[in-house]
């Protein structure tokens, strides 16, 4: 007969938004069978799996940590109530929490208090005052932990999808039915209650159950931690209508957006790396809606994704960002360097918005086959293995050309359509093959040569080039040529970089972010202190505790686009605990770089 031996949950703390999906193990005496092929409509040897998902809410009430969502609070700023914050974000676990993040969390009150501060009182007095030393003022309370505050104040009065069967249990405890599935995405209902998993073998006639229940407790819920949204700040000197933060942010009439960003893909989040984040802010099914809920709120019209797992492309990025209008394309790593399950191989994903671009053609990249014909062509037969050893990798480039379906206020005085080609790469990450990254970066510029030449159109460069500033791929990208004295050509031991003046090409790429260098007042000299002034460009966009810098950009053709704004840029003390990615609020180590464009008028060009 069928039965359940045990049952697992493969996260340790459960998160408002984030599907639990239990493992269940099951026995059946002749041979193995998985619990998607039991349903009550395909039951095996008669029987069938029941499951219920319970919310126990006790008569404790508990309000957690908005800075360690699995701890529970002790402390509420009350100038977050005041200034109609979310209650989430005004709970801290203890004095030192609150002292630890109340650099990051004034923001919250200094933007609140410039949009809703209409009622006179002063900063201290809305929003309370705090010490260095950890002590609370008058605008901090208590909580003691019996809990003076409600859990039902801590709901968006969310409903369950069934109605709420109750069970009183000893001990106040009472239980709410909230789920029948196999999984269950709990709801900010559950925010500071356990849930109950409950499966149990059924016999498909009676309809009654046969043995014993198996069942499982998670954690406490928590509600999923949320970064501050990060600006859209204007470069060009006019503030043009329509630059809103990332809760509502829009281009301006004839402007279109384009984001990079390297998600972090699934199989390289590993405790190992990334040990000081917690394991459930490393866990897929939090990282994917955190991410999501990041990609979507920026509403770019084109986004450019690194490190996208061609299974999550499928069945998770495509399809989700398709209810958001995106149209999506995808170039899978090749598999040289991969010995692991073909479908987790990562990509380049482009997607772009249906009702501003139309697609007009693909090229892809393979830097394998380019590493082939080149090591056809001019090295020697006896050192060909060693050749490919070192050139073939699984990179790629995804290049997009599209066509604006907006105006762009006198760009089209010839009547030609206006057309963009998006380039999306990952060159490779060996720090030791310096060659290979900047052959990688000439191939890519080479190809876009050849598709600039055929046609008059902008070129947008974006991706994780694992190159810092002032390396020789940045310099080629930057500059259109590398010194022949750069020291990154010392290492080329297949001479494949030589001759030296070979290491051009003729696009006129600018870093978008190098613009925040030509900003004056206000807050793009706040953002001139975060960027490296030798280079100009961010001092990080890649920040682990082993590692900080820039490995991340977006070029663009200078001659064609202009730069109207750029997403703010982060600083070591707004990533708090660690002061490394991934977090709970940030769910890649990367950071993504946002810039909004505007095409100029052929006739200036």
């Amino acid at each position: 007969m069928l039965t359940v031996l045990r049952v697992h949950l493969p996260s340790d703390i459960p998160i408002v938004g984030c599907e639990l999906t239990p493992y269940v193990l099951l026995r059946r005496p002749d041979k193995p069978v998985t619990t998607d092929d039991v349903t009550e409509f395909n039951p095996v040897d008669g029987h069938f799996l029941r499951y219920k998902w319970y919310r126990i809410q006790s008569d404790k009430k508990v309000a957690v940590c908005s800075v360690h969502p699995s701890e529970q609070a002790t402390l509420q700023c009350l100038g977050c109530l005041k200034a109609k914050i979310p209650i989430a974000k005004s709970y801290h676990c203890s004095p030192k929490c609150f002292s630890a993040a109340w650099q990051h969390h004034r923001v919250l009150h200094e933007r609140a208090a410039s949009t809703g501060n209409e009622n006179g009182n002063d900063e201290e007095e809305v929003f309370g005052r705090f010490n260095s030393t950890g002590s609370t003022g008058s605008g901090v309370v208590n909580l003691s932990l019996s809990g003076s505050q409600s859990s039902s104040s801590l709901t968006n009065g969310a409903t369950t999808l069934y109605p709420p069967t109750v069970t009183q249990r000893n001990g106040g405890e009472t239980w709410f039915e909230v789920g029948r599935s196999k999984t269950y995405t709990p709801t900010a209902d559950d925010i500071g209650h356990v849930l109950k998993f409950e499966c149990v073998v059924v016999d498909a006639e009676t309809k009654s159950p046969v043995g014993h229940s198996n069942s499982i407790l998670t954690s406490c819920v928590i509600p999923a931690p949320s970064p501050s949204p990060r600006r859209l700040i204007s470069v060009s000197g006019v503030d043009v209508p329509g630059h809103l933060d990332m809760d509502g942010s829009i281009s301006s009439a004839g402007t279109f957006t384009v984001l990079s960003y390297n998600i972090l893909s699934d199989a390289y989040a590993t405790n190992e790396l990334y040990s000081y984040c917690p394991s459930w802010a490393l866990s897929w099914a939090y990282r994917r809606q955190n991410l999501l809920r990041e990609i979507v709120g920026y509403r770019a019209d084109i986004v450019c994704l690194q490190e996208v797992q061609s299974d999550h492309f499928e069945e998770f990025f495509a399809p989700e960002l398709d209810k958001y209008g995106y149209q999506a394309l995808f170039k899978r790593k090749t598999a040289e360097v991969f010995s692991g399950n073909i479908n987790t191989i990562d990509g380049c994903a482009t997607f772009f918005r249906r009702d501003r671009f139309s697609h007009v053609k693909k090229y892809e990249v393979e830097f394998n086959k380019a590493a082939q014909s080149l090591t056809d062509a001019v090295v020697p037969t006896a050192q060909k293995k060693t050749a490919l050893n070192r050139l073939v990798k699984d990179n790629v480039a995804l290049i997009a050309v599209l066509e604006a379906k907006f105006s762009n206020q006198g760009v089209d005085n010839l009547g030609k359509r206006q057309l963009v080609c998006v380039a999306n790469t990952h060159v490779n990450v060996h720090q030791d093959l310096k060659d290979v990254k900047l052959w990688q970066v000439h191939t890519l510029l080479k190809g876009l040569e050849k598709i600039a030449a055929s046609a008059d159109i902008p070129m947008l460069v974006c991706g994780d080039f694992n190159s810092v500033p002032g390396s020789a791929p940045h310099a080629l990208l930057a500059m259109g040529k590398v010194d022949q004295m750069h020291p990154d050509l010392a290492v080329d031991p297949l001479q494949i970089l030589r001759p030296v003046s070979k290491l051009t090409h003729q696009l006129p790429l600018v870093s978008a972010y190098s613009s925040f260098a030509r900003v004056g007042l206000g807050l793009g000299l706040e953002q001139r202190r975060k960027m490296d002034p030798a280079t100009n460009e961010p001092l990080f966009t890649n920040c682990t505790r082993d590692f900080i810098s820039t490995h991340d950009y977006i070029f663009y053709s200078a001659d064609s686009l202009s730069v109207e704004s750029l997403l703010e840029l982060l600083d070591e003390d707004s990533l708090r605990k660690d002061t490394a990615l991934p977090s709970p609020e940030w769910s890649s180590d990367h950071i993504a770089l946002l810039a909004e464009f505007r095409c100029k008028p052929r006739n200036r060009r």
